[in-house]
């Protein structure tokens, strides 16, 4: 009785505090997500006031809550939008993976650390934050933007790059052979082949068996797949995360569209439970030793961010002020960054206490280049504002 009447405590006191600041961040305009993980710095292990029963209750929200970003991202595009992304932007792609996992991998070698952990950084730099993206874009009102399908699109090639990178990642820390890794790897992309196709060929029957006029029965459907997919690719080593977006993929129409409006409130209480989380498993003792090589990586990989944002737009068309926010948006890393460095730490143990302070550092960047590398470009090349497009109303914001 009394440690569930301390995690109740703790867990009202911490979502009381979170409430709080997300009303102060949204009065002066500024993303609330550094703030979410100030509180998690604070409250964890080496922090102000440690939490203690209501820690593996966290552990279990914040992973919920990059299941809901994922697949709340996922019910954004319909199966053949995906293909189409794919079949348009992969150029963007390539260039993506050039200029941020190369230099994480120059990183770990310069460091000394080996190839193996050269492979685990590289995935570190490389993969922006889907799910920190997806709750700025919600921020700012911006996913009504014309830029918004360019940023999407590269987080789209991302996620489905990591169902190819975690399998080999994870054979390589573990010193499986060829066969051993190419087994994995097989494994993988036959589940995420499956989960397309059957999106493709058979979507429209998946939302149909799903679709409900019951709010709540629709709630609970579309809820208890998701886990029950993201549970069954952790197994697979294909990534909750990305089976959650996958789910997403396959609902399309009406039955999207009514479970985005249910699941939004949900998706904002558990990825701020995410980030609280990652500010908890976070010592702030161990961040002072990497702060500098984590700071110069940071600088490194937030500018090809910014490059790859501005390529990508460039390629689709979006001119001007679209092209400097695309890549602005693109600079946070966050649950993946996380995930492979947590795989990492038992071959190279330096890398952890880098790729944390490295995430916190572009974390909480992230929400500001989103919001000012836009205003800054146009302040130094001296040209106004970029007017909306003939024929095409201004965006309306969208309430998150």
């Amino acid at each position: 009785m009394h440690d569930t009447a301390t995690m109740l405590i703790e867990l009202g006191a911490i979502i009381l505090v979170l409430g709080l600041l997300g009303r102060l961040a949204g009065r002066v305009g500024f993303s609330p997500i550094p703030l979410y993980l100030l509180v998690g710095l604070a409250f964890g292990h080496g922090g102000i006031l440690a939490l203690q029963a209501s820690e593996e209750f966290i552990a279990v929200g914040a992973e919920i809550g990059v299941i809901l970003l994922l697949l709340m991202l996922g019910l954004e595009y319909s199966a053949s939008e995906l293909v189409t992304n794919l079949r348009t932007q992969y150029p963007s792609g390539a260039v993506d993976f050039v200029l941020n996992a190369v230099p994480g991998a120059v990183a770990a070698l310069i460091l000394g650390w080996g190839p193996v952990a050269a492979v685990a950084l590289a995935g570190v730099t490389w993969i922006s934050s889907s799910g920190v993206i997806a709750k700025v874009l919600g921020d700012l009102r911006r996913l009504g933007n014309r830029e918004t399908p360019v940023v999407l699109g590269v987080l789209v090639i991302e996620d489905l790059a990591m169902a190819v990178y975690l399998p080999i990642l994870i054979a390589v820390l573990a010193g499986a052979g060829l066969a051993g890794g190419s087994v994995t790897l097989l494994i993988a992309l036959g589940t995420v082949g499956a989960v397309l196709y059957l999106a493709l060929r058979h979507g429209r029957l998946i939302s149909r068996a799903v679709s409900s006029d019951n709010a709540e029965m629709l709630l609970l459907v579309v809820l208890g797949l998701t886990l029950l997919v993201a549970g069954v690719a952790q197994e697979l080593q294909v990534s909750a995360a990305v089976g959650a977006f996958l789910v997403g993929i396959a609902l399309s129409g009406e039955v999207a569209e009514g479970a985005s409006n249910l699941l939004t409130p949900l998706r904002d209480l558990f990825a701020a439970v995410f980030f609280v989380f990652f500010g908890l498993s976070t010592d702030p003792s161990d961040i002072p030793p990497v702060l500098v090589p984590a700071l110069l990586l940071a600088i490194v990989t937030a500018s090809t961010k910014i490059a790859t944002g501005w390529y990508a737009a460039r390629r689709a068309g979006i001119k001007g002020a679209g092209r400097w926010r695309a890549g602005g948006t693109l600079v946070a890393r966050g649950e993946f960054s996380v995930v492979i460095a947590g795989l990492a730490v038992g071959v190279e143990p330096r890398i952890g206490p880098l790729a944390t302070a490295y995430v916190l550092i572009l974390v909480v960047v992230g929400p500001l280049t989103a919001r000012w590398t836009e205003p800054l470009a146009r302040k130094v090349t001296g040209r106004p504002e970029t007017p909306v497009e003939p024929g095409r109303a201004a965006p309306e914001p969208v309430k998150v």
